[in-house]
């Protein structure tokens, strides 16, 4: 069993955290630290909140050896996480070419779509992209693009005419 001791305005804190809070993993640990501190066993505050031992005595460690901010305390620690796809010079490459012709690259098309770009990135910077990865690159450069709108064409003033009507209309 571990002894937690918290002071009065630790305690306030940390009520506030969990009452206000918007990150749910803060609540948790916020939670885990009130009821160890009200003498609850390591074992049965982690059944509680669903995750291991290990898990909560880390967070009493985090808690007890942190910054003086309870809440940077209570914070997830910072994660590289994936790498960007084309190592972030996706940006680059697709704003440089979209306003270019498709034509000048020896596409068949007159404009850019997703599929498209990643064909041009596959056979010119041998940079494998999902179709989702272009969609938020076009996001990010705040590009608006839409469907060609194919409009027919519009049918003369003597039309009704030539089907055996009159043409007034």
């Amino acid at each position: 069993m571990m002894s937690l001791t918290l002071t009065c305005r630790q305690r306030v804190k940390l009520q506030d955290l969990m009452d206000h809070t918007p990150w749910a993993k803060h609540r948790c640990r916020a939670q885990a630290v009130l009821w160890l501190a009200e003498g609850k066993p390591a074992e049965e505050v982690a059944e509680l909140l669903h995750v291991t031992r290990q898990t909560v005595y880390n967070w009493i460690n985090r808690f007890q050896e942190g910054p003086d901010d309870l809440e940077t305390r209570l914070a997830d620690a910072p994660r590289s996480g994936r790498p960007r796809a084309g190592g972030g010079e996706l940006d680059v490459l697709i704003a440089a070419v979209i306003d270019q012709d498709p034509h000048e690259f020896g596409y068949n098309s007159t404009g850019w779509t997703a599929s498209l770009l990643m064909h041009y990135l596959q056979d010119y910077h041998q940079l494998e992209v999902s179709r989702k990865t272009i969609g938020r690159v076009i996001e990010g450069l705040e590009l608006r693009w839409k469907r060609p709108r194919h409009e027919l064409a519009l049918r003369p003033d003597t039309w009704r005419q030539s089907k055996g009507g009159s043409n007034v209309g």
